[in-house]
């Protein structure tokens, strides 16, 4: 079990607290803040990540050996763990919020993988730390299954992210306002152990820039590329330039992934934003059912919609602004950053054109290709259909003879589909001239846009009717979640209960539709 090698170079190399422990204070001057997890009552592995533990060289018997819970529960560590919590600012909803930091992530160390791989392993909801403010540090079940569930699945689905290795119930009651409305209660307290070779965000660049700190900012700057974009030789401004740009084009990437999949991150603040473009914090996230631009799962974003779907392109540019000041006192002038957030644009680009020919079956996306796309988009939300069964029953329409009777179940309200259904016919009857025209293959455009079309997405209320049975004790929802998300574009025979659209009941109800911050 402890043959884990670690090689903590963030310790190691960067400047930390000179003070250790939880107590709350302003850390300045530092980037980590030595502190331990807080021992829990009754660490119990509920889950793992057979994948993640893989990568680690770590097998079935390392998992369920007493030691694996307690080690990830917070109430031990291995030979060569260093905890800390790290130091970063951001802006949350368009606002400069200051310092933030780790307030209830504590990672063990950088992990060397069986394949050489780095992976800094991280416990959300391990206790306090120095950047924990009003908070407990603690996590509840439900929104650690949904991180859990989530990380997997979107992995899976060829989108960049963190990953999970494991969920650890602890066996101990947090007290959480789920509603904010001033009625707390008690919910059963879990740990997920997340990876990534990166948890470095855009906030731990702001902070010591808006601190006036460039020694420290240059520091972080040159560190990060040293460990994270190894790739980059050279000094100066032309290896800050070309990884910055290579920043922006990592998280245009991410975001087109999103966007084709349908996923709303819900909560898109700078210090949610990885440097390496990998999906992280999975806090009030949600899928698309019905198609809707303007949706956000996030409750505290409800009135403002600053981070509904349709934004989050806008709002990741935005987001990159946000970086590119803070990095400019190490630019001699703006141009390299602005090249960047050029490069951003291209990028994001390139990759929906990529979404479109995917999406649609085609070999590639022609400008008259974009506007194919943007009026089935209008269309499918006047009639309120589900994107993820729309694109996928797509690839069942004959365009010899092309028809609704495959995409009929993607329909939420029959009359709005009668009413809409000239208006669809007319539309296939467009792309079936289009694929006609392109000539790819039959068999190669149907195994090409089932890649691109997930039958399969962690929908809301598939998680919350998996919260709800783990919550009674009951775990086998969410392990039968995980395995169907493992495999999100193939079919499966005897689980299509998991590719319906979401039922009435799951409408408007907290956890199957919108969520709070609140975990």
């Amino acid at each position: 079990m402890t043959r884990l090698r670690f090689d903590n170079a963030f310790v190691r190399e960067l400047p930390g607290d000179p003070e250790s422990g939880p107590r709350l204070r302003q850390v300045e001057g530092a980037l980590w803040s030595a502190v331990v997890p807080t021992p829990v009552a009754a660490p119990e592995v509920l889950a793992w990540s057979r994948d993640m533990a893989g990568r680690l060289g770590l097998g079935e018997a390392d998992i369920e050996a007493p030691a694996f819970a307690e080690v990830f529960g917070g109430n031990a560590l291995w030979p060569g763990m260093q905890p800390f919590a790290s130091n970063y600012g951001g802006h949350q909803f368009g606002h400069w919020a200051g310092q933030l930091g780790d307030g209830r992530a504590i990672s063990l160390g950088e992990a060397i993988g069986s394949d050489g791989a780095r992976w800094e392993l991280q416990l959300k909801g391990a206790g306090m730390t120095p950047y924990s403010r009003s908070a407990d540090g603690r996590a509840v079940l439900r929104s650690s299954i949904r991180e859990f569930l989530c990380s997997e699945a979107m992995h899976h689905l060829g989108i960049p992210t963190t990953r999970a290795l494991c969920l650890v119930g602890t066996g101990e009651p947090v007290l959480r306002d789920m509603f904010y409305d001033g009625h707390p209660r008690e919910e059963p307290g879990a740990i997920v152990c997340r990876a990534a070779p990166s948890f470095l965000r855009f906030g731990h660049f702001e902070l010591p820039h808006a601190r006036g700190d460039v020694s420290l900012l240059r520091q972080l700057a040159d560190f990060c590329i040293r460990r994270d974009f190894p790739e980059l030789a050279g000094s100066g401004d032309a290896t800050y330039a070309e990884w910055f740009r290579q920043v922006c084009t990592r998280t245009a990437t991410m975001v087109a992934h999103w966007m084709r999949v349908g996923f709303v991150h819900g909560v898109m603040n700078t210090d949610n934003m990885s440097i390496l473009g990998l999906t992280i914090d999975y806090g009030p996230y949600g899928w698309i059912d019905d198609y809707d631009p303007d949706w956000t799962p996030n409750t505290t974003d409800a009135h403002g919609r600053r981070y509904r779907f349709g934004w989050q392109p806008k709002i990741a540019g935005w987001n990159l602004v946000r970086l590119a000041h803070a990095l400019s006192p190490l630019f001699a002038d703006a141009a390299p950053l602005q090249a960047g957030l050029d490069a951003y644009a291209v990028e994001y680009d390139a990759a929906e054109r990529r979404n479109v020919a995917g999406k649609l079956g085609l070999r590639e996306c022609r400008e008259e290709d974009l506007a194919l796309m943007t009026d089935l988009q209008a269309l499918l939300h006047d009639a309120e259909v589900d994107m993820t069964l729309f694109f996928r029953g797509l690839a069942d329409v004959d365009v010899e003879a092309p028809g609704l009777a495959p995409l009929a179940d993607a329909f939420y309200d029959d009359a709005q589909r009668a009413d809409a259904a000239p208006r669809f016919e007319a539309w296939l009857g467009r792309l079936a001239v289009r694929v006609r025209e392109d000539g790819m293959d039959p068999r190669a455009r149907r195994a090409g846009m089932h890649a691109a079309n997930p039958k399969y997405v962690l929908r809301n209320y598939l998680a919350q009717e998996a919260i709800d049975q783990a919550e009674q004790g009951d775990l086998s929802g969410v392990h039968a979640l995980q395995d169907v998300m493992a495999r999100p574009c193939e079919e499966q025979p005897g689980r299509e209960a998991y590719a319906r659209k979401r039922p009435d009941w799951a409408r408007d109800r907290a956890g199957a539709s919108m969520l709070s911050c609140s975990s």
